[in-house]
């Protein structure tokens, strides 16, 4: 028989009323399929359909010179695309139905976080470079990324503690601590594989969620203070040994595109070729001239200038509307999550997609120095591309159990 008292609830609350059994609460929570209330979020999905659909054919434009050029084959990273599409819609489903209070329990969090930062660790050090940057490892069929579960694994350990410590947020240390020690880490190993976008992603995710969790104004602007100490520390030793020489280059090229077209400012310098012969109406799906090998990375991280030239301005701006829509989206599941850690891993998940996408842009427009960041849903890519869909599939999951009329 269930005991009653004064127990904590999920969100770290005190209620009073019946604890259930350990085995049947978990049991609940993970297998009880039956709690899942309503359907998926059907905007949301039709959105994330939208963008993947697009993303492909984009991305097989873009692609298709390159594929003759390295692979001897056009279709050879569309059909890889495809592949990865459908194992990510497969993840997508499975996560959609899964109850994400999985992830809510210490062992959990915890274990995924210190695994996935371990594999970061090996990736810096013994995995495959390009461009002096260590991210990937070679599993001989794909190049894993594992900076992209990284993130995950990011959201989730925050959600929890937030979720868990919240009734005592206004003690500094059960939260400012915590959090510093984790995003510090977080930052260290993914400065250490030279990824810089990744670091940027990581700090604007963590001060969002913070911001967003309910924090004490008072206490969160103390984590802010500690946190700019930490990065200024932390940038100015990096500085001095070197790590970051490289970005005084990328600044140099930013400013002046036209200053080394020949080397430096190649690619940056090729992006806006293709941005500004685009027009308005583009010149035709599949008529880029920049895709023809003088845009490099045209697949990947500068599929956004190939968009712009075949698909001019209103295609582009299709692209922009179609990441706002998703933000919005994302952000009204968040807020009609069933719970505080639903709440704060739709909003983190949201921010990570939502920042890559405009930070992308930024970066084919010249708006920003090139920090080699992909464009969500359109950028090749197996292990972005999968896991993306995954985080999908966990918000469609929140949008389910939460308050959402359907």
């Amino acid at each position: 028989m269930a005991d009653k008292g004064i127990y904590r609830d999920r969100d770290g609350g005190l209620t009073l009323g019946h604890r259930q059994p350990v085995a049947q609460a978990r049991k609940k929570l993970n297998l009880n399929f039956k709690s899942i209330r309503h359907g998926v979020d059907r905007p949301f999905l039709i959105l994330i359909l939208t963008l993947l659909g697009f993303g492909v054919l984009m991305m097989f434009s873009a692609s298709y010179a390159w594929g003759l050029n390295d692979m001897g084959d056009g279709y050879y990273y569309a059909r890889k695309q495809l592949t990865f599409a459908g194992i990510g819609l497969v993840g997508m489903l499975v996560a959609s139905v899964w109850d994400y209070h999985f992830f809510q329990n210490t062992w959990v969090c915890y274990i995924f976080y210190i695994v996935m930062y371990g594999v970061c660790i090996y990736a810096a050090f013994f995995g495959s470079a390009t461009a002096d940057a260590s991210r990937w490892i070679d599993l001989g069929f794909v190049q894993f990324q594992p900076s992209e579960l990284l993130k995950v694994a990011f959201i989730m350990i925050f959600a929890y503690i937030m979720a868990v410590n919240f009734p005592k947020f206004d003690h500094w240390k059960y939260c400012v601590i915590p959090f510093t020690v984790i995003m510090g880490l977080t930052v260290v190993v993914l400065t250490l594989q030279r990824h810089l976008s990744a670091v940027m992603i990581i700090g604007v995710i963590g001060v969002s969620m913070m911001f967003v969790s309910g924090m004490p104004a008072k206490t969160f602007w103390k984590f802010m203070g500690i946190l700019a100490l930490v990065a200024v520390i932390g940038f100015v030793g990096l500085t001095l040994i070197g790590k970051f020489s490289y970005i005084q280059d990328r600044i140099t090229s930013w400013r002046n595109p036209e200053g080394d077209i020949q080397d430096s400012t190649w690619q940056t310098y090729n992006s806006l070729l293709a941005i500004g012969s685009g027009g308005w109406f583009g010149l035709g799906f599949g008529e880029s001239k920049q895709k023809f090998l003088y845009l490099p990375e045209a697949q990947n991280d500068f599929v956004f200038a190939v968009i712009c030239e075949e698909l001019g301005f209103v295609g582009a701006l299709v692209v922009v509307v179609l990441f706002v829509l998703f933000v919005l989206r994302g952000f009204y599941i968040a807020a009609n999550a069933k719970d505080r850690f639903g709440m704060l891993v739709a909003a983190g998940i949201t921010i990570q997609i939502g920042l890559q996408a405009f930070l992308n842009i930024m970066v084919a427009s010249n708006a920003i120095p090139n920090t080699g960041i992909s464009l969500p849903f359109f950028s090749y890519g197996g292990t972005a591309l999968i896991i993306q869909l995954a985080e999908m599939g966990i918000l469609l999951n929140i949008s389910r159990q939460g308050n959402i009329k359907k």
